[in-house]
């Protein structure tokens, strides 16, 4: 137990980090972002900044999950990759199908997994909050 929730908070504060440092860096040039796209989009431009950064949060979404993938894979939760990434992003996502499940050994990874997703999703919708007033 002491394993998992050691693996487990390691990861998640591995892809809090992560989801700041990408976050972070995003904000720095939002403000270049935006005027290179008022001149290519013109009317468009605060529709085309919100649609660039629903695309980055999504890309910040991606690389947790692969983080997580890839400490399942490490674990030997999963012996092939595909599996690990799918059950990463099913519980990230905290859609939790059921068609895959840990062995008693890593199952509390999967909560952690969760926990970790419903976060970041909160994360990112203030992100996005912020990024809509800032282009109104």
């Amino acid at each position: 137990m002491i394993e998992q929730l050691t693996i487990g908070t390691l990861v998640v504060m591995v892809n809090a980090v992560i989801q700041a440092e990408m976050f972070s860096a995003f904000a720095r040039h939002l403000e270049r972002i935006i005027v290179s796209l008022r001149r290519v989009f013109r009317r468009f431009a605060n529709t085309a900044a919100i649609v660039v950064g629903v695309l980055f949060v999504m890309l910040v979404h991606t690389v947790n999950v692969w983080v997580w993938a890839a400490t399942f894979y490490v674990i030997g939760a999963f012996q092939e990759f595909e599996p690990s990434l799918y059950f990463s992003l099913v519980s990230f996502s905290t859609l939790g199908f059921g068609d895959i499940t840990l062995d008693h050994q890593w199952r509390l990874l999967s909560g952690l997994t969760a926990a970790n997703g419903l976060l970041s999703f909160g994360w990112s919708t203030a992100y996005m909050v912020e990024l809509v007033r800032r282009t109104a």
